[in-house]
């Protein structure tokens, strides 16, 4: 996954409490392969997600987005779903860190939305703007080396690209 500086999608809408069970069903598990896991997020939590969901769509939700099992099958069905950026008032840390490592920006920030709305985020600048709403919300910047991790497709394609230097 590649991601700019700044990003603009249609937002999907969650509350508290979204644990990896219901991003991707335990019985999916099989495999890694991201696209093949993204036919599959949220199928029993939001069934009309994966026939509706497209390329570049953001989630914003409330608190503790991630939480249970500690897998990166969450993150990664998410990035094969298309979803470009997870924003959440928080994050389950286990969560947070297997996005980042695999190249999903997740951004802390609390986000007043509906399901539909627009959002535009800088990473540099820290500001999401809520296109419909025309309100603005700060969070603190990404740092440059977490973008390039995150343009990198993540620590192992940073890693990569390190070694070819």
């Amino acid at each position: 996954m590649t991601i700019r500086k700044k990003i603009k999608g249609r937002i999907w809408k969650f509350g508290d409490n979204i644990d990896t069970d219901q991003i991707i069903p335990a019985e999916y598990l099989v495999t890694g392969d991201p696209e093949e896991l993204g036919k599959h997020a949220f199928e029993k939590v939001r069934p009309e997600f994966v026939n509706k969901v497209r390329k570049g769509d953001i989630i914003v939700a409330e608190k503790n987005f991630g939480c249970g099992s500690s897998r990166e099958h969450a993150p990664r069905a998410l990035i094969g779903a298309g979803i470009s950026c997870v924003v959440a008032k928080s994050f389950a840390r286990i969560f947070y860190r297997n996005s980042i490592n695999i190249g999903l920006p997740v951004v802390e920030c609390s986000v007043k939305a509906r399901d539909g709305d627009d959002l535009e985020i800088d990473f540099e600048k820290g500001i999401i703007g809520n296109m419909n709403t025309k309100e603005q919300y700060e969070f603190l910047p990404l740092p440059p080396f977490l973008l390039n991790l995150i343009n990198s497709g993540g620590l192992v394609g940073y890693v990569k690209k390190q070694l070819k230097k």
